[in-house]
């Protein structure tokens, strides 16, 4: 897997959750080395409170640990407040990663990995997590310009949406992905052109694609079974309809 070249990431707090010794002494050897703020944590009720004492800007998280699993971690870490979480899967289930995405995860990385492909991930998360105006947002309407359609208004500056004065709670990449769909209404992106445009990866698992699609119609379809909004374009991707026309799922 490839990404494009960044500037790195400003230094951030990054919390390290994996029971593997070795493994977790070599992501928080890289991170570290990258100039980023560290901290361990060996099980799941060791992770909850230090993300409570140490409020981090990230936090790279093992699915399978002792005392509570990464996937209800992740849960209650996203029940608090909306913290970038990358996981750290050995698993080949696609089921693990596609529950760990619908828990509000923003990435995932599947072990064996390189602690190098690990740093860019974490570097690409915590970008997007501190900008002002996503990138998406910025190239469909001007830098920093509210988006607005189909009763939905977006501020990149302050990162809330509404849909019909109603406040949406966004994940970070639901927040990005809807920026995107806004800033170019009517048009029919491909999964590996949104993958590319909103996750900043020129490879990756398109269902990380799909679950995000699925997870935004949630939040702002009258009925998520049938999408009047977001409309599957067979053979092609997604098209997002402004005026709301009906459209098939």
């Amino acid at each position: 897997m490839s990404t494009a070249t960044h500037p790195p990431a400003p230094p951030a707090r990054v919390l390290v959750v994996d029971d593997d010794p070795t493994v977790a002494e070599v992501v928080t050897g890289y991170l570290s080395r990258a100039g980023h703020s560290v901290h361990h944590a060996a099980d799941g009720p060791a992770a909850l409170d230090s993300a409570a004492r140490h409020d981090p800007d990230l936090v790279v998280l093992d699915l399978m640990l002792p005392g509570i699993d990464g996937l209800e971690v992740c849960r209650r870490l996203r029940a608090e407040r909306p913290v970038p979480v990358i996981m750290l899967t050995a698993r080949g289930d696609e089921d693990d990663r596609i529950a760990g995405l619908e828990l509000g995860a923003d990435d995932y990385v599947t072990k064996p990995f390189s602690p190098r492909e690990l740093v860019l991930r974490v570097e690409s998360v915590l970008r997007r997590s501190r900008a002002a105006a996503p990138a998406a947002a910025a190239a469909g309407a001007g830098a920093g310009a509210p988006l607005t359609g189909a009763g939905i208004r977006l501020d990149p500056k302050t990162r809330r949406a509404e849909r019909n004065g109603r406040e949406l709670l966004l994940t970070l990449r639901e927040f990005d992905l809807l920026a995107h769909f806004l800033g170019h209404p009517g048009r029919a992106h491909g999964r590996e052109e949104l993958m590319r445009d909103v996750w900043g990866w020129e490879f990756g698992d398109l269902s990380t694609v799909t679950v995000h699609v699925r997870r935004l119609r949630a939040k702002i379809e009258d009925d998520p079974a049938a999408p009047r909004l977001i409309r599957t374009v067979w053979g092609v991707g997604y098209r997002f309809e402004a005026g709301g026309e009906e459209g098939a799922a």
